[in-house]
């Protein structure tokens, strides 16, 4: 365990063996911090907040601080950050309103500089937000999704698994499993190459994606009777993801699709 002379670290705090500690790093209450994380120059964590293994905390990244938001009364509420966590340069995660609950981020996420984690949001395994992506409170982002610069993401929103959201768009309603996200509110394709390189998925795993997202996008059936035509007809673990997300409750609706085309990036228009 190496700290640093000019680091300040709260007696309450719970360092594991071989923590990394930066000059002017600021650990504030009870903080747990996993064997082997490095936390470097004056990054600032505070509060209920569990770190876990082998992560890395850039310079100035604040995790756990209090949450942007006007219910919050100081009531005690957790900030839970996985495994082989990469969070750059002035990102932020604050912890969660209302009494034990937490804001949560997945094993092997990677938080670029500046993006924010809002109150109350949980981030699946393997996330990716790029530099100035933003998510309000309680928004819920899927395994192996991928937020890229600049996007802006309204609070109770849901992001499915592998969904590749595009630079610069806004969404206010749900983004379904494996789409592209375009523009504002609106869905353009499937990230095909998302789901070929995720290993638990396979040639029929696409073949159906491909098929069920045909069905209920593009028959110009309602939403509803589409996903239950769907849910009779489809069985492969990636197509059977894609029509649980559609059947879930949603505070927000689903994205529109959007039929320009994504070729130009490799990806499939649908």
């Amino acid at each position: 365990m190496g700290i640093h002379p000019t680091a300040v670290v709260d007696r309450r705090a719970e360092i594991g063996p071989d923590v990394r500690i930066g000059p002017y790093a600021i650990i504030e209450g009870p903080v747990k911090i996993g064997r082997g994380t490095a936390v470097m120059a004056h990054a600032h964590l505070s509060g209920a907040t569990e770190i876990g293994e082998e992560c890395r905390i850039h310079m100035g990244a604040v995790v756990g601080h209090e949450p942007q938001d006007h219910a919050y009364k100081g009531e005690p509420s957790r900030t839970i950050i996985g495994s082989r966590v990469i969070i750059r340069e002035y990102a932020q995660v604050h912890r969660a309103t209302g009494e034990g609950n937490a804001t949560v981020v997945g094993d092997d996420c990677f938080l670029m500089a500046t993006s924010h984690v809002g109150h109350n949001c949980h981030l699946g395994r393997g996330v990716h937000l790029a530099n100035c992506a933003l998510l309000a409170g309680h928004v819920v982002v899927e395994d192996g999704a991928n937020i890229s610069g600049g996007v802006v993401v309204h609070q109770f929103v849901r992001v499915g698994m592998l969904a590749m959201l595009s630079g610069g768009s806004r969404f206010s309603m749900d983004i379904p499993p494996f789409s592209i996200g375009d523009g504002a509110n609106s869905i353009s394709g499937i990230n095909t190459i998302g789901l070929r390189r995720w290993p638990a998925f396979t040639a029929e795993d696409r073949a159906q994606v491909r098929d069920v997202f045909r069905l209920v996008f593009r028959s110009g059936k309602p939403l509803g009777a589409a996903v239950g035509e769907a849910e009779g007809k489809f069985a492969a673990t990636a197509a059977r993801i894609l029509i649980e997300f559609l059947k879930a409750p949603t505070r927000r609706g689903i994205c529109r699709y959007n039929p320009r085309s994504r070729r130009e990036d490799g990806q499939e228009g649908e």
